[in-house]
């Protein structure tokens, strides 16, 4: 017998599945009960992504383990569900091995007795990653459903949540996951449109069942659109799911849904020459959050908020609306420009304090803007020291060594950077172990969420531990309560942003 051999045999007596992956997550090697499991054999698992191996909701606490053992080389048994039709509980655990012919995580997979809980409905955050991953696949398939409840009478928001929380995702098998959206408001990632009509059916008899009247709109949005780059699809869907959290159904068809993904994408470049003359014209202005040191309540610095002019005639009119509106036809790297042009004025101005600037990754890896960038600091050498820019959108980062340059020429002149909404998709957990950043802003939601679910508090936890661990020390943002600020700064987080500390505002006058 030889050694990996004897080693496969040891490792299968306490595991059912072994795997060796890639950093990158991609399976080079498989063996045990694959296909009693997950109904395919070991060998039909190479290439494939490792976190296909668990069921959709568990995936974004997946990442935040994988991307733990590829910082500290070790994943203690975790808890997951396999990716089939039981959803079968297992314990995950690895070791990274690094030599000097290949680099690779060994991982094992243990079924463990009981029974899983299925989980509540998943935030905002997990939905979107789940379905801008199904966009970004090498072949897309699937559908977002969106599901809006339209009571027939008086019924608050906190009624109907009450009756769907754990109900709804009890509707869905382990290839399908539902998130919560706000306001009666639901999405949902599955198979097929068909599938999204019977859901929003079984959703109407649960609430007739609790005693509810309510009718349950649906609509399907196909993710295999036709015509469409990942890149565009991605941005379509990030702008449906948003357009739909505030408005419901009919903030979607106006946005130009009704003939999907791709309808959307055609009316949004139809509109976009009113979009070029709004930043060349520079319609917006900006407001200023204070971001605090946790420990003593001092002001560490100020991020700069983007504010439309008001028009009434305008597409977009919100100013997440406005950003992602630049983002699907392509206008980012101007946005970011004319944005940063008006930050470097306030920053002018801003004595003892610095400004955080938003950078989408699509004007990371641009050369051309890191040359405009880099000029502009030389040329104006106290810019560096009353600037700070956050990263967004690190899922658009296709040239990971641009990206590198752009950070690394913006550190050496003193700029510090952080990552913002950590935790709102895989990608961030990857660009914070390749690029060098200051600062990791956890999303807000696992603020709001880390308050009632102690597994959101672990996962906040963990993220804490994952960027110090790097060097990063952590912001969290949508911190509104007392209660709020003292729970992230138990769970060793640095500084709050939000509007308990203040709500954005002009810039205050600069000693």
């Amino acid at each position: 017998m030889t050694d990996r051999e004897r080693f496969l045999t040891f490792a299968l007596a306490a595991a059912e599945m072994l795997l060796e992956a890639s950093p990158d997550g991609r399976i080079a090697f498989a063996a045990g009960a694959f296909q009693s499991r997950l109904g395919q054999p070991p060998e039909a698992w190479i290439g494939h992504h490792v976190r296909e191996l668990v069921t959709l909701p568990d995936r974004a606490s997946f990442d935040l383990g994988f991307h733990t053992l590829l910082a500290r080389d070790r994943l203690a048994p975790t808890g997951y569900r396999l990716a089939n039709a039981q959803a079968t509980p297992v314990s995950i655990g690895g070791l990274r091995l690094v030599g000097p012919d290949a680099d690779r995580l060994c991982l094992t997979i243990a079924v463990t007795p009981g029974h899983g809980v299925r989980p509540n409905l998943a935030d905002g955050p997990a939905l979107r990653e789940a379905a801008e991953a199904e966009a970004r696949a090498d072949q897309p398939r699937g559908t977002l459903g969106l599901l809006e409840i339209q009571a027939a009478g008086p019924m608050p928001a906190a009624e109907i949540d009450a009756v769907l929380r754990g109900s709804l995702a009890d509707c869905l098998g382990s290839d399908s996951l539902a998130g919560e959206l706000g306001g009666g408001r639901f999405g949902v990632v599955c198979a097929s449109a068909a599938d999204v009509g019977a859901l929003g059916e079984q959703v109407a008899r649960i609430l007739a069942d609790g005693g509810h009247a309510a009718a349950v709109a649906t609509r399907a949005l196909p993710l295999d659109d036709s015509g469409l780059t990942p890149m565009q699809a991605t941005r379509a869907l990030r702008y449906a799911l948003a357009a739909f959290a505030k408005g419901g159904m009919a903030k979607v068809a106006a946005a130009g849904f009704d003939d999907g993904l791709s309808g959307f994408v055609a009316a949004a470049c139809a509109r976009g020459n009113w979009l070029r003359r709004a930043i060349a014209d520079r319609r917006f202005s900006l407001s200023f959050q204070p971001i605090v040191a946790l420990q003593s309540g001092d002001t560490h610095h100020y991020e700069a908020l983007l504010r439309p002019e008001a028009e009434p005639d305008a597409p977009v009119q919100d100013p997440q609306d406005f950003v992602t509106f630049a983002e699907t036809i392509g206008l980012s790297e101007e946005l970011d420009w004319a944005v940063l042009g008006a930050v470097c004025g306030a920053a002018r101005t801003a004595r003892g304090t610095r400004i955080a600037a938003n950078l989408s990754g699509f004007s990371l890896q641009s050369p051309g803007f890191r040359d405009r960038l880099l000029a502009l600091l030389d040329a104006e050498p106290l810019l560096a020291q009353r600037l700070l820019l956050e990263i967004t959108e690190t899922a658009e980062i296709d040239d990971e060594a641009e990206a590198m340059r752009t950070v690394a020429a913006l550190r050496e002149r003193g700029v510090p950077l952080c990552i913002d909404d950590f935790g709102a998709g895989a990608a961030a957990f990857r660009y914070l172990r390749i690029l060098r950043v200051d600062y990791v802003k956890i999303d807000g939601l696992y603020v709001t969420n880390a308050m009632r679910s102690s597994q959101d508090r672990t996962i906040v936890a963990a993220m804490v531990d994952l960027a110090r661990g790097l060097g990063a020390r952590v912001v969290a943002e949508h911190i509104e309560t007392p209660e709020e600020a003292a729970l992230m700064r138990d769970l060793g987080v640095d500084y709050g942003q939000g509007w308990l500390f203040g709500r954005p505002a002009p810039l205050p006058p600069q000693r």
